[in-house]
């Protein structure tokens, strides 16, 4: 932790639940979807600007809780570091997503030293840092007043739906054929930087909550 000197906060329950208010499970609203055209490029404006920012965080995985502080951070080579960490400043892990889309593990706790559970964390952050959106493969769709940025993955779709103005992002899913796997929400903004994400899955007990500190 001696990278970034996190400082010692207290963790205020109060800030940490999320009402995410998502609905969808096994997705019929993909299989109704219909074709539209749409401008690929209005994703970047919600793209966060991450340079500096702290958050409040708490993971719940299968009755496990885990909390603490989130720093993401910008680095001089364009890479976004990613490390988490409780109040005391135990490590819970330390993440780097490249700017050409590797990733690397600095460091985890053992009981988070999975395989299983480091893809999902690392396929969860990048929709949250909305990589890889590669314009020249989007599939635009609507249904029901949504528009569904639809992007192919190595396995399954990233999905990003915004109001059919293109002004707000309603969220974010992970999906395969046949079911939505995860959904991000990302609201209210300042600066570029979303004060509040909440991450849920749904195959599986599995969420984060995040509320941003302003220092």
């Amino acid at each position: 932790m001696h990278l970034f000197r996190i400082p010692y906060l207290i963790l205020s329950s109060s800030l940490l639940p999320i009402a995410i208010g998502m609905m969808l499970s096994c997705s019929p609203a993909h299989q109704q979807m219909q074709s539209a055209s749409a401008d690929v490029n209005v994703l970047q404006k919600f793209k966060p600007a991450f340079t500096v920012a702290l958050y409040n965080t708490s993971v719940d995985v299968m009755s496990n809780h885990l909390s603490g502080l989130l720093l993401i951070k910008k680095m001089p080579d364009s890479s976004t570091r990613m490390v988490f960490s409780n109040e005391m400043g135990l490590g819970f892990f330390d993440f780097e997503f490249a700017a050409d889309g590797s990733f690397k593990v600095y460091s985890i706790m053992k009981k988070l030293d999975k395989r299983s559970v480091i893809k999902t964390l690392q396929h969860d952050f990048e929709l949250v840092l909305m990589n890889n959106l590669d314009n020249s493969k989007a599939v635009v769709k609507t249904n029901e007043g949504l528009t569904y940025f639809i992007f192919p993955q190595s396995k399954g779709f990233n999905y990003y739906i915004t109001n059919q103005s293109g002004d707000e992002l309603v969220r974010m899913e992970r999906a395969s054929n046949k079911k939505t796997i995860v959904e991000v929400i990302m609201k209210n903004y300042i600066k570029g930087i979303p004060d509040t994400i909440g991450i849920s899955h749904k195959t599986f007990e599995f969420n984060i909550g995040l509320k941003r500190i302003e220092r």
